[in-house]
């Protein structure tokens, strides 16, 4: 199905690369941009990111076939309760949030159900650096994105949404909102919390000094995501903080097992600790 026109509203990195990819592909004649920054949305239609743009919601979404909610966690209920009025029983909505449930849970709270051409999502790909000057239109070739579908969905939507990624090149798969929450608080959530726990850790103790002068290449590859933005992570943590606490307390065990090793110098069972983690490394990451 070809698209007559698209609303982005949140025309950052998500959202600007996936509107950057449809254009590339030719998917929809028309790619509106919405959001609270005129100067960041002129900056969209000069880098031929998006066509135009309102500041007026109600003209942004009038008419779309379809439109992508890519703003922070915090904000979904709010933007979905303004765009209610405007938008049609066949009106596709789709978004990129981290957290399903919580994406879900402010759908029903607007909706009082999951309306049929809702189809939540999630791309799995991104940088450090946000805005829309970062927006890419291969960010998300070969990468996977995953959707959520209620029982509600209707399955043209689900088929549209699933052919605009793969037509930007991602590798699309379905899991429950549950699964998918517990699964990214684990091999997502948690690694940017660490990340986010060790810099602060090294900046608060003094003792060391510019202790940042001295990290080399194992540092920086650690602590790169400690660059994401605040905004994004808070909201995150608070939308999907019972996994990610699960997940948190499951590091600590394994540090607290950790710690007692290196301790008692327990020299080959340091040695299994470590070789246990390269040999699932290597063979399930690539």
């Amino acid at each position: 199905m070809h698209l007559k026109k698209m609303t982005i509203i949140g025309v950052g990195l998500i959202g600007g690369s996936f509107a950057k990819g449809i254009k590339k592909a030719q998917l929809c004649d028309q790619i509106t941009g919405f959001g609270p920054n005129e100067k960041e949305l002129q900056t969209a239609v000069e880098l031929n990111v998006i066509d135009n743009y309102s500041l007026d919601l109600s003209t942004a979404v009038k008419g779309a076939d379809l439109i992508l909610l890519s703003v922070p966690l915090g904000a979904m209920q709010a933007v979905l309760a303004d765009i209610k009025p405007f938008i049609t029983d066949k009106t596709i909505i789709t978004d990129v949030g981290s957290a399903k449930a919580s994406v879900l849970n402010a759908v029903k709270n607007v909706f009082g159900k999951i309306p049929s051409h809702f189809v939540a999502g999630h791309p799995i790909a991104g940088k450090e650096k946000s805005g829309v000057e970062a927006a890419c239109d291969a960010l998300f070739d070969a990468h996977k994105v995953i959707l959520t579908p209620s029982p509600e969905t209707d399955k043209q939507a689900l088929e549209q949404v699933q052919h605009l990624w793969q037509a930007l090149g991602a590798d699309v798969s379905e899991m429950t909102p549950e699964f998918h929450d517990e699964v990214f608080a684990a091999t997502s959530h948690l690694p940017h919390l660490l990340a986010f726990g060790l810099v602060n850790l090294l900046n608060e103790h003094e003792e060391l000094g510019n202790v940042f002068q001295y990290t080399a290449g194992g540092f920086r590859d650690f602590t790169r995501i400690a660059s994401s933005d605040a905004t994004m992570w808070r909201d995150i943590s608070m939308s999907n903080s019972q996994a990610i606490v699960k997940w948190l307390k499951n590091y600590q065990q394994e540090l607290d097992y950790l710690i007692t090793l290196v301790e008692k110098q327990e020299s080959d069972k340091i040695y299994d600790f470590f070789i246990q983690a390269k040999k699932a490394r290597d063979t399930h990451i690539q």
